[in-house]
């Protein structure tokens, strides 16, 4: 900066035509702007101090604010507004763009719109780029019709329009749009790049629909789609939140380079499929391989102590990642708390709680709230009960959870006096929910629906099933059934829990050898997941169960979780 200083006097001390002036105090702006060696606050002061300053000068110092700060700033928003006001010179397409980006990342709704409103009066509106800009925007506001719209309307949409808009819906959790996207891309004949399989890949984890992901795997083969490290690292995920650990760990292994998202993202993997050896074992590799361990890897690598009771393997890994200088998040003090409940200590797990540097979040009241349920320890866990509705008295979840501990206590009195609360407060838990992918289609099923096409054959492989559930000595367990009333009706209500209900639909319509894979948003109940382990002796099948927590492997009667989950 001192040279350019010394350049910056010669300049202004020099009787030079305006023109020249013009251009030179824009190349200094635009160094002092986006040069690493620059400075952005000097840029700022020299926009203001040049006479009549041309639009390249503005644009450099609004792509500057676009992309440097970190959190974001409204920089680039409030230069643009000057520019407006001042009423010369007119923005220009990379005006606008970079503009529309800085209001993506903020976000800023309000003030995107204006610069949309801006594209269309400036005679803008067919300009490929700006289109581009727009969807984004739109799609970082997840405003989707909006996004949609502009997209529908692009005379031309390029690879990146196409990327932008499968990639927002994915961002979102939109997974069936995504691919909804993606198939229309192929349809009109526009190749896809590694970026957009990667996102694409990502869907398909997303929505569990392994036979969709197989096939994606497929065509980027077919296609000789340059498998890069984002690429495969996408597969691994995918194949993991398909429930097919194996064929997620022969893609990480066929990985010539493997960076700390890679390894993370197995060793994660194997820690929601209960293999915490594995998990350990890669670890110690992604150590060995001289990666530095992201935030990421001692997640799992502590999720894989926790499901495996590894109680020392965890605390060892714990002061690990204390004197790696990697600063805990919440997520890895609620694992260490899961670590401790698991194993049923709750006194440490008390302790550890009571010495965190940061205030315990809900996540980790509801964890110990459920081991003081597993051990009806009725003192403590009324205690954290009472103050998780202090923190979240809106969460029905709390309510449930509560209810749940005070009914394996037998409290029913206080249970009851929970659920009138919960009415009057108009609170409703949300419904459990499970899919199930048939030939490509996801199916999905809720609690007590029968709305599904084929629900009378449905009903009577269900039939079957409590038929040689009950021959096998089955007592089910109604006690997570929380309504008043008698225990057949919790019987009945058992039977139309969500999974049960996919896993009937996984036996219609698959055989054996074919695995049963179901997703469930909440976590399974006790009954369900006994039932489950004999459904998979009886019928010789092996089902694999991803509820909110891990994945859970049925094969011959066992469950990979060994009863811990």
């Amino acid at each position: 900066m001192r040279v350019l200083h010394q350049i910056h006097s010669h300049i202004l001390t020099r009787p030079l035509p305006f023109s020249t002036l013009s251009f030179s105090l824009s190349k200094i702006i635009s160094f002092c702007a986006l040069s690493p060696l620059g400075n952005l606050q000097y840029a700022q002061k020299l926009l203001f101090q040049t006479p009549n300053p041309n639009i390249f000068s503005y644009n450099s110092l609004i792509k500057a604010f676009s992309q440097s700060h970190i959190p974001p700033t409204p920089q680039s928003f409030s230069i643009f507004k000057t520019l407006i006001s001042r009423g010369h010179p007119n923005p220009n397409t990379y005006t606008l763009s970079f503009v529309l980006k800085s209001c993506s990342t903020l976000p800023a709704l309000l003030e995107g719109s204006q610069v949309h409103s801006r594209v269309i009066r400036s005679g803008f509106s067919t300009n490929s780029f700006l289109h581009c800009s727009l969807v984004n925007f739109y799609a970082k506001c997840e405003e989707f019709e909006c996004a949609r719209k502009v997209f529908d309307e692009m005379p031309e949409r390029s690879l990146v329009a196409w990327s932008v808009m499968i990639d927002g819906y994915a961002k979102v959790g939109l997974f069936s749009e995504a691919l909804e996207v993606f198939g229309n891309m192929q349809k009109v004949g526009v190749d896809p790049d590694e970026v957009v399989m990667a996102t694409v890949v990502s869907a398909c984890g997303g929505l569990g629909a392994l036979d969709v992901g197989r096939w994606v795997h497929a065509y980027v083969k077919k296609r000789k789609i340059a498998i890069d490290t984002k690429l495969s690292t996408a597969l691994v995920n995918m194949y993991v939140k398909c429930g097919c650990v194996e064929k997620a760990k022969e893609v990480f292994d066929e990985m010539v380079i493997k960076d700390s998202r890679a390894w993370s993202s197995m060793i994660v993997g194997f820690a929601v499929h209960g293999l915490a050896e594995d998990a350990l074992s890669t670890f110690a590799s992604m150590e060995e391989s001289k990666v530095k361990p992201n935030h990421v890897a001692y997640l799992g690598v502590l999720q894989a102590c926790a499901h495996g009771q590894l109680v020392n393997e965890g605390q060892r890994h714990w002061a690990s990642l204390l004197e790696s200088g990697t600063q805990p998040s919440i997520e890895h003090y609620s694992c260490m708390v899961d670590l401790f409940c698991r194993a049923n200590l709750l006194q440490e797990a008390y302790t550890f709680i009571k010495n965190m540097p940061i205030d315990p979040d809900p996540v980790i009241w509801r964890t110990f709230l459920v081991a003081c349920k597993k051990n009806k320890n009725m003192e403590q866990g009324e205690l954290v009960g009472q103050r998780l509705l202090e923190l979240e008295p809106c969460n029905p979840d709390n309510y449930a959870l509560l209810s749940s501990f005070y009914a394996a206590c037998s409290q029913w009195s206080k249970m009851g006096h929970l659920r009138k609360q919960m009415r009057d407060n108009g609170l409703k838990t949300v419904p459990g929910c499970s899919s199930i992918e048939v030939d490509g289609a996801v199916h999905e099923f809720v609690l007590g629906d029968w709305s599904h096409p084929e629900s009378k054959e449905i009903k009577e492989v269900l039939s079957d099933i409590l038929r040689r559930v009950e021959s096998s000595g089955h007592k089910p367990n109604v006690l997570g059934v929380l309504h008043d009333v008698g225990d057949e009706v919790k019987e009945e209500a058992l039977c139309e829990h969500s999974e049960r209900l996919a896993i009937a639909y996984g036996l219609m319509k698959t055989r054996a050898p074919v695995v049963i894979r179901v997703m469930k948003n909440l976590r399974v109940c006790d009954d369900c997941h006994e039932v489950t382990k004999i459904i998979s002796r009886v019928y010789e099948r092996e089902i694999v169960v991803r509820d909110r927590v891990r994945f859970h492997r049925f094969v011959d009667g066992a469950c990979s979780c060994k009863d811990i989950w």
